[in-house]
């Protein structure tokens, strides 16, 4: 650890700032560790490590305070309650820190506060924590959809409407499996730039074993041969090929979407909310340097972070302007072979990748969001021309954002569904769906995130 500076006080302010309904978003911690990039990876770690473990297990933390505390959490002065779920994360969840250091640590920044009469409260909490872990009551699962849902929620830190939706949709088995996926440690996936000819990929494999004192390992995806996962890997900004775009970061879920559409040579591609641009790269990619992908977003600052994946990848044959694809554009009709709609989302099912969705996604923002999909399509859908693919994917698990506007598309605009079947990977040849031309990936299914995706081919006449 470093010296002299205080990683659990870094972590605490990131919290406490995180409870901001203005800046619920990983982001900030990335911000804050920018910041602090001269500490050593291992400092760094810890500081990731602890800040998203608290915010991801929230709700079970504060259940277990509520357990002994004669406070309850809604009623303490917002910096004591981070304090107590960022060391009681410690005690429960983290067996490299001893308790004894977590309780110490904890009291001393509640003193560096000012709260010095709640020292002793502090110290008190923890320490039954400490104590009595191994003898948290736990709610019961029970046999009402109720009571698995609160069980669910609390063992797992989610929300308990989400768990009650779930459990609705397919039952507590895949319910608990989902949720249990959410809270496992998962590889970083990335897909290889394929201008990359067999020998480079071989060298550069052979250069990115030695990252991170050769303590990095490397293995190839399950699904897609092209992908690869990676742990251990620190900062993936320093392995070596980064710099070159010899890789791009990407889960095998979104790699899909691109691996089920029919690109063709020369074709022009559409990708109407493209940040931070995975499918626009990996669509150029697949291109071979030939047609055009036009690729947009909303604010200048989202193409600006496409722009410079684009750039890091080297890749020439793309487009990036901001527009809102709420607004139809009359010079884009009928010009898309390709039409991508990675639409804006609850984001359910990543997340195992993003735990502030928790703290953001509600259900009424379900319905909201099925609004906003609806308008982008019905601004969007004529780009494709007649013949031509419309791709529509999510990172999501709600019907509502997924099966029903598959429904709703096929009834309002001149699209028929494409069979996915011939085209997916082996092992996910059974999605009885693909036949109807989508699929809903459940997290953990296939050791992906969670995902939607639906393949429409515009009518000719």
């Amino acid at each position: 650890m470093a010296d002299k500076v205080n990683l659990r006080k870094i972590v605490l302010e990131i919290l406490m700032e995180m409870e901001d309904l203005d800046k619920r978003t990983l982001s900030t911690i990335n911000r804050v560790l920018d910041r602090y990039d001269y500490l050593d990876g291992q400092s760094k770690s810890f500081i990731k490590y602890l800040t998203e473990g608290t915010l991801e297990r929230k709700i079970t933390l504060d259940y277990v305070i509520n357990q002994f505390s004669k406070t309850p959490t809604n009623k303490m002065a917002i910096q004591i309650l981070c304090i107590l779920r960022m060391s009681a994360y410690q005690i429960l969840f983290m067996n490299s820190v001893p308790d004894s250091a977590a309780v110490n640590e904890a009291v001393k920044l509640t003193g560096k506060y000012h709260f010095f009469g709640l020292k002793g409260f502090v110290n008190a909490v923890l320490r039954n924590i400490s104590r009595k872990k191994d003898k948290i009551v736990w709610p019961a699962v029970g046999e009402t959809s109720e009571s698995m849902a609160r069980h669910l929620s609390i063992r797992y830190s989610e929300p308990e409407w989400l768990a009650t939706m779930w459990i609705e949709e397919y039952g507590f088995e895949k319910t608990k499996m989902m949720f249990d996926f959410f809270l496992k440690p998962r590889p970083v996936t990335i897909r290889f730039a394929r201008r990359l000819d067999a020998e480079a990929l071989k060298e550069l494999i052979a250069r990115m074993k030695t990252a991170n004192n050769g303590k990095i390992s490397m293995k190839v995806n399950d699904l897609l041969p092209y992908a690869m996962e990676l742990k251990h890997t620190d900062n993936i900004r320093y392995l070596p090929g980064f710099d070159e775009g010899a890789f791009f970061v990407q889960d095998v879920s979104s790699m899909l979407v691109c691996d089920l559409a029919d690109f063709k040579q020369d074709g022009i591609v559409v990708d109407v909310c493209a940040a931070p641009g995975g499918k626009t790269l990996h669509a150029s990619d697949k291109l071979r340097g030939t047609g055009r992908v036009i690729a947009r977003d909303i604010s200048e600052n989202k193409c600006m972070i496409i722009r410079e994946n684009v750039r890091r990848m080297r890749l020439e044959n793309i487009t990036v302007e901001p527009y809102d694809a709420e607004k139809h554009d009359p010079s884009l009709e009928g010009k898309a072979d390709v039409l991508l709609c990675d639409l804006p989302c609850s984001g359910l099912g990543v997340i195992g990748r993003k735990p502030d969705i928790k703290m953001n996604v509600g259900e009424d923002s379900i319905l909201n969001l099925q609004l906003k999909q609806r308008n982008i399509i019905e601004s969007v859908w004529n780009y494709v021309k007649p013949g031509g693919i419309m791709m529509y994917s999510t990172c999501t698990v709600a019907k509502e954002e997924n099966e029903d506007n598959v429904e709703w598309i096929l009834k309002n605009f001149p699209f028929e569904p494409v069979d996915l079947t011939p085209k997916l990977p082996e092992k996910m040849k059974g999605i009885e769906s693909a036949s109807k031309g989508y699929i809903q990936i459940l997290p953990g299914e296939y050791g992906t995130d969670g995902f939607f995706i639906a393949k429409f081919r515009r009518s000719i006449s």
